[in-house]
């Protein structure tokens, strides 16, 4: 049982997403003693998906007091931990006989600190899309209702009731028509969508991919810009790539990352089950990763592929609902954030070189997350309507 599995049911645990097989899962490891250890870290990394009333400043005293006070439920204690400056001690508990998470607190709320107001006018991302067919029909699938919305060279267009675009193939699966369909995400948008083959594609805010509305002859090819997670179909006679702008990804059968934004120094790959080549485009020579790595290749111009260890965790936050930051700088975390709450962000004087680390659910409001930052006591916000200043 991998880290990334048991904090992938964590995160769909708290936003109340689990199926009942994997609530069935998530209980039962619960209570498997061998993974105590890493349920605590999952638990403590992600403490901060709490709400700013639960957050309150505390001395060491106290956070003694608050871990003494458990009562006569088998539970997880997690550690004391520092994650965000100028936090003293912070604790939580995972009572595990109520499958729960709670931080007890006590205190007046003349302690607490004053941060960004939490009231914002600034909604969080969610399932928003649209999907522009052949004939250049445009539909706006966050208000076209659940059921079938086309039907296209033998291929039926479905939205379902969980916000997923499915492609089912209903008619003659050897149409040569080349009709080619494109779904975008805008930025404050996320979608999912089975594509005729049955290969699953989860698109993260600010994207898009183009598809064709029948997969024919000897390879399955889908253009991406943006970020996107891909788990294939596999079919060994017809090879699965993704074109980016900057390299080509041949697959077989696998799941992978992509992150693909132009306005990243980076187009990176990352592997998390199979095989994948990724090659430059204008280029015969690739490389091919395994699980666990990333390739890495410039978005400006250099022909070099840079293969590393990835942390998984963090590539998969934006699927699982979730920022991690992990040692970013400021404007590397502005950018996520500007795509998911869609606002335009400005610096205001010398942009800090403060490095932030942690974790937050991404349907927390835009204050919870700007109030974080400026724990760190090196960044602070102003939100003027749509648009986030950033000053030192």
């Amino acid at each position: 049982m991998t880290k990334y599995r048991l904090s992938n049911l964590y995160q769909h645990y708290l936003a109340g997403t689990l199926t009942t097989q994997e609530q069935m899962e998530w209980k039962s490891l619960l209570v498997n003693p061998e993974l105590k250890q890493t349920l605590e870290k999952i638990v403590e990394e992600g403490w901060y998906d709490f709400s700013e009333e639960e957050m309150i400043l505390m001395d060491q005293a106290k956070a003694d007091q608050i871990f003494d006070h458990v009562v006569a439920v088998p539970q997880i204690k997690v550690r004391r931990t520092i994650l965000w400056k100028p936090f003293a001690a912070v604790a939580s508990v995972l009572i595990v006989a109520a499958l729960g998470l709670y931080l007890y607190t006590n205190g007046s709320a003349s302690k607490q600190k004053q941060f960004i107001s939490a009231t914002s006018h600034i909604e969080t991302g969610g399932n928003k899309a649209y999907l522009t067919l052949a004939n250049g029909k445009r539909i706006i699938l966050t208000d076209s209702k659940n059921g079938t919305l086309a039907d296209q060279n033998g291929v039926q267009i479905t939205k379902t009731a969980d916000g997923q675009l499915v492609y089912t193939v209903v008619g003659n699966k050897n149409s040569s028509s080349n009709d080619s369909n494109t779904i975008e995400t805008p930025r404050g948008g996320q979608y999912q969508i089975r594509l005729p083959d049955g290969t699953n594609v989860w698109l993260n805010a600010a994207s898009s991919l183009k598809y064709p509305s029948v997969f024919h002859g000897n390879e399955r090819k889908v253009e991406l810009k943006g970020e996107a997670y891909f788990e294939v179909s596999k079919n060994k006679k017809m090879p699965f790539r993704v074109i980016t702008s900057t390299q080509t990804i041949e697959v077989l059968g696998t799941h992978f990352n992509v992150k693909g934004y132009l306005e990243e120094a980076d187009t990176k790959t990352t592997l998390l089950e199979g095989s994948v080549k990724v090659v430059r485009i204008h280029s015969t020579n690739g490389v091919v990763i395994k699980p666990g790595e990333q390739a890495q290749v410039k978005n400006d111009g250099d022909d070099q592929i840079n293969i590393v260890g990835a942390d998984m965790e963090e590539v998969m936050a934006w699927k699982n609902n979730y920022f991690r930051f992990n040692s970013e700088n400021i404007q590397s975390v502005m950018r996520k954030i500007s795509r998911w709450y869609d606002v335009d962000v400005e610096y205001d004087g010398a942009i800090s070189n403060e490095e932030f680390n942690g974790t937050i659910s991404r349907t927390k409001n835009i204050a919870q997350v700007l109030r974080m930052l400026e724990d760190t006591k090196g960044v602070h916000f102003k939100i003027e309507g749509r648009r986030i200043v950033v000053m030192k």
